[in-house]
């Protein structure tokens, strides 16, 4: 046993008196709120949007139309800076401004009078001539007056053959608060030089509508609908019957296209698709303008450490949730964050307010399913979540910690913990106050795990050389919740401290 000079060092913990066996602390960790979504690890059909206090909160995404291989155009609206999405059209004026009141997406525009005009490559409908096929041309429209001659849609050409030259007209304008769309010239064959599609629903000043009109060079029906439902309808034949000889149409000189060249009111999501739409296969034909996905939209936070024994005990959530829209929420937990799978860790849905049955780890993760009405119109959204939890509390250290210096050893002594938590013991040492970094003792590096003792002798240590000691205790419930160093003491070992 190493001899001689012996230091001691008495640590007094007023508070060690109040404190009780097992005791544990109940915290919360806050996920969103002023700390904002950053531990978010993914989104699915959601978006931000401005929640209670002035934070950030999570609500659903509106349903925007996605491109495909028959998508000509797309301008969604969404940024400060309109473009076409496919690439195909470029802007030649614009005199549109943003506006976040939209029906589709985070953006939409508004209209004073004019609008925007475009300009098409050869890879695009309106930027060749000749054979056109089917189409579909779809926009969302939220009118101020939609007076007389307000005109939505516009394009002007000519079509020139050897020995003719006919002008070309593609239209869609107000009369008497109905939109009508108006093709002049345009199907080759055609008895009527001239097509008019006349809405029968009355234009709403100040809402929301979805105008499309189609036609199909499979069958020749040529269709115009509001909200999915059916406005005017012809087959574009010889004939004008369903069996009849197609009229295709066909396009002139090369010429832009006008956006609400002379409307006032906001437009959103305005698209072109070169194929026409089907009901019973178009999303664009459903019965309701749905704003948001019926399906809803999902967020799943990283898995967040809580603590080296935690107990989640509850949830709570700062949200907003309108009439027929609901949010649902899951936790699941671990101790490590490595292999987990979309299912597994299994998880647990659970009511925020109310208590979480025995769901203890390291690592916990919580889910939150937003759902609209039935309709699509209203989304619910959340401010905050706030996971409930109890940390069992560190077990307190020795009150008295003792070093004997010896020949190319120090043994230490100490008291047991006053906490009848702690379970046994870490060493730490090192050659620096405060730093306890060492790797010499034969029994290990910092820290070394003593067991339930309160004595060890470090071995190995070069004479002459001071180190300095702290021990802790570690929890019975949790050998990972280790507690606070005790005060220093330090020892130098010397070969003439040699064994008796």
């Amino acid at each position: 046993m190493c001899s001689k000079k012996i230091i001691k060092l008495i640590s007094i913990c007023v508070f060690a008196v109040l404190s009780q066996s097992g005791f544990s602390a109940v915290k919360t960790c806050i996920i969103g709120g002023e700390n904002g979504w950053d531990q978010l690890q993914t989104r699915t059909g959601v978006t931000t949007g401005k929640g209670r206090f002035g934070f950030d909160s999570i609500e659903l995404a509106t349903k925007t139309p996605e491109m495909n291989d028959d998508t000509d155009l797309l301008l969604t609206f969404d940024g400060k800076e309109f473009i076409d999405s496919t690439g195909n059209y470029s802007i030649v004026s614009n005199t549109m401004a943003p506006t976040s009141d939209s029906i589709k997406g985070k953006g939409a525009a508004f209209c004073r009078g004019s609008g925007i005009t475009l300009s098409g490559n050869s890879r695009s409908v309106f930027g060749h001539r000749g054979l056109t096929g089917s189409f579909t041309l779809e926009f969302y429209l939220n009118p101020s007056i939609a007076e007389n001659g307000e005109t939505v849609f516009s394009w002007r050409s000519s079509l020139n053959g050897s020995n003719y030259s006919e002008y070309q007209m593609i239209s869609a304008s107000f009369a008497n608060n109905h939109l009508e769309w108006n093709f002049k010239n345009i199907f080759r064959g055609h008895k009527e030089k001239e097509i008019l599609l006349r809405g029968v629903s009355t234009v709403i000043p100040k809402t929301w509508a979805r105008h499309t009109v189609s036609f199909d060079q499979e069958t020749g029906l040529l269709e115009y609908c509001v909200d999915g439902i059916t406005e005017a309808v012809m087959f574009v034949t010889k004939n004008g019957h369903e069996n009849g000889e197609l009229c295709y149409p066909v396009l002139g000189v090369k010429a832009d296209i006008d956006i609400c060249p002379k409307f006032t009111g906001k437009i959103d999501n305005f698209r072109i698709a070169r194929s026409a739409v089907h009901k019973d296969t178009s999303d664009i034909y459903s019965t309701g303008n749905e704003k948001y996905r019926t399906e809803g939209g999902k967020i799943v936070s990283r898995p967040v450490p809580l603590s080296t024994a935690a107990q989640l005990t509850s949830i709570d959530a700062v949200m907003n949730v309108p009439a027929q829209t609901e949010v649902k929420f899951y936790v699941r937990s671990s101790d490590t964050c490595y292999g987990w799978k979309e299912n597994e860790p299994k998880w647990q849905e659970v009511i925020p307010g109310e208590e979480i049955p025995e769901l203890k780890g390291v690592y916990f993760q919580v889910a939150a399913e937003l759902l609209p009405d039935g309709w699509g119109t209203v989304t619910p959204s959340i401010t905050q979540i706030s996971l409930n939890y109890i940390e069992q509390e560190a077990p307190l250290p020795p009150f008295t910690v003792y070093a004997e210096s010896g020949d190319s050893c120090v043994t230490l002594t100490w008291s047991y913990s006053v906490d009848e938590n702690a379970d046994g013991y870490y060493i730490y040492y090192g050659n620096r106050s405060g730093e306890y970094l060492g790797r010499t003792a034969l029994e290990g590096p910092s820290p070394v795990k003593a067991g339930n003792t309160t004595s060890i002798t470090l071995t190995g240590l070069k004479n002459g050389t001071i180190y300095y000691f702290a021990v802790s205790a570690y929890s019975k419930v949790d050998g990972r919740i280790n507690g606070t160093l005790s005060k220093e003491v330090f020892a130098r070992p010397s070969a003439r401290l040699t064994k008796k």
